[in-house]
């Protein structure tokens, strides 16, 4: 068996939850291979919403094996949190959730490192989130970080020399904090964590695909906020693309299968960095209204613009995607005219390739279409589409070269529909 991956191909928030957990009846185990509680899966059922952060969306499938890879960092007070909040509603995790040993633990330390580093930069922030990712990631890379195995080896000791690092670049910040009350709370959380299975990760999940079983391995965050394709510095820390999910799982490329890549029918992004199909108009407040654009995890307003091609294909080609599935298409249920992006003009000259440095400035060239006027939110088949959606569909589908297998019309999992069966 190989593993399949599904991940977003625009900058996050492209619905990457709801569709794992209508994928994952046909998986045996599902796994997150990178990122951390900065990306929050929400997914929609039965009436009740539910946000994962760091939890792989197979949970909510009875009897799947849920893994959290070695290419996560992990919070161990939110994960905590996420945990019993699943397990009050039903959902108990400690069957069915494995970690891997060798994930990297967030710090209360990464998280005051996190809003130290961002104060320094003033003007030019980033726009993190503040959960620790970034100093967590810096410190596996640096060699100085601590792992989920390290909590039943000499724990205390290692703990301690971590803090004492952070806090020596704390006081060269000038930056003042107290997190006495946080650390015992981490404390706490790290005792909580022993009650799951700590795995040896990539033993268990090749071993798994040598008995035969299927594996889905679930991304966070999205393609263009990669840490070395994506619209760099305004990135996330890891590698959200599709080699990430061999090095955060610990897989050879050759046992990767089926590639799908996630999109909305338009564009988001939170935070700072460039977006050059941004709508600062009544349009891209229209479309953040009716798309309810707000972070699952921060809460923060997302920024909303048209679809854009250029990046969609850049995205494509660097993941190998070999199934597109188009999310929040009732968005633009109610648009006169529909745009989409197909070449950038920089400095006067056009190109539809994705530039080394988009934040120099990049102007869309668009295409319009004429939009559908129609609620698709009660439609239950392809056959009820019409035809100037299955017009926009096959626009983007000669546009991109890959197939779009997959049309969600509302954010229920029943509104989602399968154009056709592998």
């Amino acid at each position: 068996m190989k593993v399949d991956v599904l991940l977003g191909l625009q900058w996050g928030d492209e619905g990457k939850g709801k569709v794992v957990d209508v994928l994952t009846p046909k998986y045996d185990v599902v796994t997150r291979f990178q990122g951390g509680p900065n990306a929050g899966h929400t997914l929609e059922f039965e009436g009740q919403k539910y946000v994962l952060r760091s939890i792989p969306s197979g949970i909510f499938q009875g009897g799947k094996m849920n893994i959290i890879g070695n290419g996560v960092v992990l919070d161990p007070v939110l994960f905590r949190q996420e945990a019993e909040s699943l397990a009050a509603s039903g959902h108990e995790l400690s069957k069915q959730l494995c970690i891997s040993k060798k994930a990297h633990l967030i710090m209360p330390t990464h998280r005051m490192l996190d809003a130290a580093y961002e104060a320094a930069k003033g003007d030019a922030k980033i726009g993190t989130t503040g959960k620790g990712i970034g100093p967590t990631y810096t410190d596996k890379v640096s060699r100085n970080g601590l792992r989920v195995g390290d909590i039943l080896h000499n724990f205390q000791e290692k703990y301690c020399l971590a803090k004492k690092k952070h806090e020596a670049i704390l006081r060269a910040l000038n930056y003042t904090y107290d997190i006495t009350e946080l650390e015992k709370e981490w404390f706490d959380a790290i005792e909580y964590l022993k009650r799951f299975q700590l795995i040896d990760s990539e033993h268990v999940i090749n071993n798994l695909l040598k008995s035969g079983k299927s594996v889905l391995a679930e991304g966070a965050q999205g393609t263009m906020l990669d840490v070395d394709f994506g619209s760099y510095p305004f990135v996330t820390s890891s590698n959200t693309i599709c080699a990430g999910a061999c090095t955060g799982l610990g897989v050879a490329p050759r046992n990767i299968g089926e590639v799908y890549g996630i999109f909305k029918a338009y564009c988001t992004r939170v935070g700072a960095g460039p977006f050059p199909t941004e709508l600062f108009d009544e349009t891209g407040e229209k479309i953040c209204q009716l798309g309810h654009e707000y972070g699952a995890v921060t809460g923060r307003k997302r920024r909303c613009g048209w679809i854009d091609l250029v990046a969609l294909k850049y995205a494509i080609m660097i993941n190998g995607v070999s199934q597109l599935i188009m999310m929040k298409s009732d968005v633009l249920d109610g648009f006169d005219t529909i745009k989409a992006c197909v070449a950038y003009k920089i400095n006067g000259q056009e190109t539809e390739e994705f530039p080394f440095d988009i934040c120099e400035g990049a102007e869309p060239v668009y295409v319009e279409m004429p939009g559908w006027k129609t609620d698709m939110t009660k439609m239950t088949s392809e056959d009820e589409f019409p035809e100037e959606f299955n017009a926009y569909v096959s626009f983007l589908e000669e546009e991109l070269g890959v197939p779009v297998k997959i049309v969600s019309v509302g954010p229920d999992r029943e509104q989602t529909i399968i154009r056709y069966e592998d």
